[in-house]
């Protein structure tokens, strides 16, 4: 297949060794030659005593290190953290109603909670905003010129896309997260309501359009809170069988 990854060959066409693969071989040819040395030596009084120091620096040797390369090099994934499972089982949803992909949704779902965990702000708000600019487009555009997941004018927050590199990473997927989130904690800080403060975001200017593009980001906000809800009533359910179980098997 094209995206495999086939064997190294050396000038010879004969297929290389992982350097891992070939580290283990030598730990083992040496372990099995200094036995063997021990096991000759025995044969003599001098011999006795050097074979006896021998066996106890073998004892000695330390060979997790080993050990560790071996689990390590396996292949077997790393368990996730609870928290990006959690991540996946949003980013997995979102992916699937906008047809994007769920490896971006699931890195913005978690950068959206570490950005919003920094700054105090509600990181499905984030999302939800999100999900009505731009649909997790991260090249959207619109003819207005706003760019990328939050639909940021850059000319109008340039104090704000400086320290991050200036205008030119505005479709930056954290870049443009930051900067959404500091013009909306602004917004929210300077309102004291999110109704309030996502009319100035969008920049409407009446009650109809306040109440609708508000409407729009709070009923996305509830669809994604309770996507979360679902995941973690599951998460303490698969928790809560394995005791279940142990019991009935005691009784």
């Amino acid at each position: 297949m094209a995206k495999s990854h086939p064997a190294q060959f050396d000038h010879q066409g004969v297929p290389q060794l992982a350097p891992w693969t070939r580290n283990i071989l030598a730990s083992f040819t040496l372990l099995a030659c200094l036995a063997s040395l021990s096991t000759i030596l025995l044969h003599n009084d001098h011999g006795i005593r050097l074979a006896s120091a021998v066996g106890n620096g073998l004892a000695a040797l330390d060979l997790s290190p080993l050990a560790r390369l071996t689990d390590t090099s396996s292949g077997q994934p790393a368990a996730e953290s609870p928290n990006m499972r959690k991540y996946r089982a949003v980013g997995d949803y979102i992916a699937r109603r906008y047809r994007v992909s769920s490896e971006m949704t699931t890195s913005v779902v978690a950068q959206a909670h570490a950005i919003g965990a920094e700054m105090k702000i509600d990181p499905l708000l984030i999302l939800a905003v999100i999900s009505v600019e731009s649909r997790f487009n991260p090249h959207a555009e619109s003819v207005m010129g706003a760019k990328g997941l939050m639909q940021i004018i850059p000319r109008y927050h340039t104090d704000k896309f400086g320290p991050l590199g200036g205008e030119q990473v505005a479709f930056d997927l954290q870049a443009n997260i930051v900067v959404g989130a500091k013009i909306l904690k602004e917004y929210l800080r300077r309102t004291g309501d999110v109704a309030d403060a996502l009319q100035m975001y969008v920049g409407a200017s009446s009650e109809e359009n306040e109440n609708g593009y508000s409407g729009k980001v709070m009923a996305e906000r509830d669809r994604l809170a309770q996507v979360l809800s679902q995941f973690e009533h599951h998460q303490r359910t698969a928790l809560r069988q394995p005791a279940v179980k142990s019991l009935g098997a005691a009784i």
